[in-house]
């Protein structure tokens, strides 16, 4: 057994459990940012509406003071891949693309999801980046199956969306979680199949592509937190919190 795959804790069915209430809890709070999503929504306007959700049904903002970040959510507009800080004067407009991330902790466990949004009616070439950013989220969560490796997760992701032209990130990847929202291990949206850790009921995973119109490479601005493509083109999000359970993968931040 590799160092990692020891690192790696696995998930009783009381844990799960406690996961399922915070992956739905998340889940719900994506679906309600998403329906507030419209042109002349301030993105701080979204990050209150979340907060004030998350609190309501008695959880906590993960993301709020994590590692310092400022918000509870990150909303990150077009070329913004992740880690867009909220902020009272930044405005969504008719044909941006927005992604919101949110981490909520319920029950001493963490649910992490993300999605990425039309604003309006936006170009047909963004709208195709959603579809297929979200299809390989879906690619990805189909691997993570008892006894198949991490790193045919990866290349699911990868090979997706690469064999239609886009863009994989590399910088900033998906990870194991639990009761803290980073655990091992690593999930890379690119590798080789038969690669990497083999997978085991128990354990769960935030699987989130981040796929760009044009190059994969990305810069931080200067406020250290909101990552951007380097070339200026759009990019997409997505992400779900998944449980690999013995009957297959289980998402755990569906909303209902």
């Amino acid at each position: 057994m590799s160092s990692e795959a020891r690192r790696i804790e696995l998930k009783s069915e009381k844990d799960l459990q406690h996961m399922r209430h915070a992956g739905r809890l998340a889940g719900q709070v994506l679906e309600k940012v998403g329906e507030a999503v419209r042109p002349g929504i301030k993105t701080k306007e979204l990050d209150r509406l979340a907060e004030k959700f998350i609190r309501a049904a008695g959880g906590i903002p993960t993301f709020l003071g994590y590692r310092g970040y400022p918000a509870c959510l990150c909303v990150s507009i077009n070329e913004e891949v992740v880690h867009g800080i909220p902020d009272a004067s930044r405005m969504l407009r008719e044909g941006d693309i927005v992604s919101v991330d949110v981490g909520v902790t319920l029950e001493g466990f963490v649910g992490d999801t993300a999605a990425t949004f039309a604003v309006g009616k936006v170009p047909a070439e963004s709208q195709k980046l959603l579809d297929v950013t979200r299809e390989c989220l879906r690619k990805g969560i189909e691997q993570a199956r008892v006894g198949g490796r991490l790193g045919d997760v990866s290349h699911a992701i990868q090979e997706h969306a690469e064999s239609r032209g886009y863009g994989v990130v590399r910088d900033y990847v998906g990870h194991g979680i639990g009761r803290q929202m980073h655990e091992e291990p690593v999930v890379p949206n690119y590798g080789s199949p038969r690669t990497g850790v083999r997978l085991e009921a128990g354990m769960t995973l935030a699987l989130e592509p981040m796929i760009t119109l044009g190059h994969w490479k990305v810069r931080v601005l200067d406020n250290g937190w909101t990552v951007v493509t380097q070339d200026g083109k759009r990019a997409g999000h997505f992400e779900h919190t998944v449980a690999i359970t013995s009957a297959g993968p289980e998402i755990l931040t569906l909303p209902h």
